[in-house]
């Protein structure tokens, strides 16, 4: 156990959001609720992916949500942390199919969050997390523990996921994953609080993977800043645990609150 973070604010971006429903894709792809492509506003992001415009306005909507400036957030006390188990198909695609516009660069998993931490001045300590919820949950319990340790005094926990692009790939898997696909980009800001903080992480029987739960769309590594951002929304008074399971993985992060 460690120190408990507190949840300062959380941007949350997702495509059930959106007025438009969840339909095929052409050529048989699977159901995508997308969050489109937010407009750039000057000539920097001209040429970059969707992914990062939509972590940009993940980070400006957390901003939003804590009734705070990007000033707050600026310089190396604040630290980032980046999760995805699915952003980077789009550009890895483009390139692999020589679809143009697409440089080396967008094919690192760097880009995302070295995109944010541009535009935002960020430069604290930083970590990658590939993978779907548990990779999540993890990066959520390394910022509290670079918290604990006073190697920052804020994290962000930044994640990512786009299907629009690759929602053919998705139909040929549908066992692997559920339907719709619900395109989210969240932004999590945690600061030293109070209690303690509990990770848990094991695997199934004979290490096959762990069974889905039965939930309305297919969020990902997004799924477990999804289910933070409900909680709040109901209230955010009942006990705080974030679960999910991935590839055989099943992990959990519990809030133990002081009394």
């Amino acid at each position: 156990m460690i120190q408990a973070p507190t949840i300062r604010a959380l941007g949350l971006l997702s495509g059930d959001d959106r007025d438009e429903e969840a339909t095929d894709r052409p050529g048989g792809g699977a159901p995508v609720r997308s969050l489109g492509r937010p407009p750039t506003r000057d000539d920097r992001h001209r040429r970059s992916t969707r992914e990062c415009l939509l972590a940009v306005a993940a980070v400006e909507a957390m901003l939003e949500d804590g009734h705070t400036t990007r000033a707050a957030i600026e310089g190396e006390r604040t630290a980032l942390l980046y999760s995805t188990a699915a952003a980077y198909a789009a550009s890895n695609r483009s390139f692999i199919e020589g679809g143009g516009g697409i440089h080396f660069a967008y094919t690192a998993p760097a880009v995302v969050p070295s995109e944010v931490a541009i535009e935002f001045g960020v430069t604290g300590p930083y970590a990658i997390f590939l993978g779907g919820p548990p990779a999540t949950l993890r990066a959520i319990w390394q910022g509290a523990m670079w918290l604990d340790a006073g190697a920052c005094d804020r994290a962000l926990v930044l994640a990512v996921e786009i299907f629009e692009e690759c929602a053919d790939l998705y139909a040929r898997a549908r066992r692997l994953v559920s339907a719709p696909l619900t395109e989210v980009a969240g932004c999590l800001l945690l600061e030293p609080g109070r209690g303690r903080l509990v990770f848990e992480s094991g695997r199934g029987r004979s290490g096959r993977r762990a069974a889905r739960p039965q939930t309305a769309a297919e969020l990902l590594g997004c799924a477990p800043l999804a289910a933070l951002d409900r909680w709040r929304r109901d209230g955010g008074v009942a006990p705080l645990a974030l679960s999910g399971a991935w590839r055989g993985e099943q992990a959990r992060l519990v809030w133990r609150l002081e009394r």
